[in-house]
């Protein structure tokens, strides 16, 4: 099996936080070709794809709301948010769906984005775009931390810790910075660190806000997973060898207890988790 027939494998089984990890890979290549000035050296995004602080552009690209969260400014800013959303939804998908996942990194992305045009429309902070997949994330892991605060986890070369002990760090360095560099961005974080909590405290009262996102998310999967409609032919007569077909039956569940097997397998430990052999079995399965 090649690179690409184990990337397809990775994407097909690995999950939404596989999926989200991708998405924001492949538009990162895709938009390096078009918007990325290599003779500065930095990514020059247009208004209909970034989000604007100015209420007046943002709100005629509302659509913006959402794809900024995944856009980013460079190859490090890429690599660091999806280090953060890796440990992030893998915790998250401890306790929650992988359609809550996905829900709460849109709504997240647009709930940080109404705060930070609200922000820039009352304060005087001038005119700026925001890129990035850092709200969401911070929703994702506030959302993580809001449900289980005292959950262990381990870090490199720090040990055990408590998640709490986490999401404070950062969200301290969030307030500290907040006034000197890349203002907006912070207030993003802030913004997408509320958004967890408030996704938790409303969950726990039985509303679900993501709810909406995962009914369009499976309209949108139907539209493309919908197929034409077999033809019936007439009716033929047909001599079963039941021993075949008995055989042939056994074989199909053996095959299919030893793929919820792998399955579950990677919904623990992830797709690269799998040996050589139990890769091959799944391609050959699709």
């Amino acid at each position: 099996m090649n690179i690409l027939e184990d990337i397809k494998q990775q994407y097909k089984f690995g999950g939404m936080n596989q999926k989200l990890i991708f998405w924001n890979i492949g538009l990162f290549l895709i938009l390096l070709v078009f918007f990325y000035q290599f003779s500065i050296g930095r990514f020059h995004y247009p208004t209909w794809l970034a989000l604007s602080s100015a209420a007046e552009t943002s709100f005629v690209f509302p659509w913006t709301f959402i794809t900024y969260s995944f856009l980013h400014g460079g190859v490090f800013h890429l690599i660091f948010n999806l280090i953060v959303l890796n440990f992030s939804g893998r915790l998250f998908q401890t306790f929650f769906t992988e359609k809550q996942l996905l829900g709460v990194y849109i709504l997240g992305a647009v709930f940080s984005g109404l705060v930070y045009v609200l922000a820039y429309t009352f304060l005087p902070l001038g005119n700026a775009i925001l890129v990035g997949a850092s709200a969401s994330v911070m929703a994702i892991l506030f959302a993580t931390v809001t449900y289980s605060p005292l959950m262990t986890v381990r870090l490199l070369l720090v040990g055990y810790v408590k998640l709490w002990h986490i999401a404070a760090v950062i969200l301290l360095l969030d307030i500290l910075q907040i006034g000197l560099t890349n203002t907006g961005g912070h207030i993003s974080h802030l913004a997408g660190a509320l958004f967890g909590f408030l996704f938790v405290t409303l969950l726990k009262q039985g509303v679900d806000l993501t709810k909406f996102i995962s009914r369009i998310a499976g309209f949108v999967k139907g539209i493309f997973s919908k197929k034409t409609k077999p033809k019936y032919s007439p009716f033929k007569e047909v001599h079963v060898n039941r021993k075949t077909t008995s055989r042939q039956n056994f074989q199909k569940d053996k095959n299919q207890q030893q793929i919820d097997e792998i399955l579950d397998k990677i919904s623990r430990s992830g797709y690269d988790s799998l040996t050589k052999d139990e890769k091959d079995f799944l391609f050959k399965q699709k």
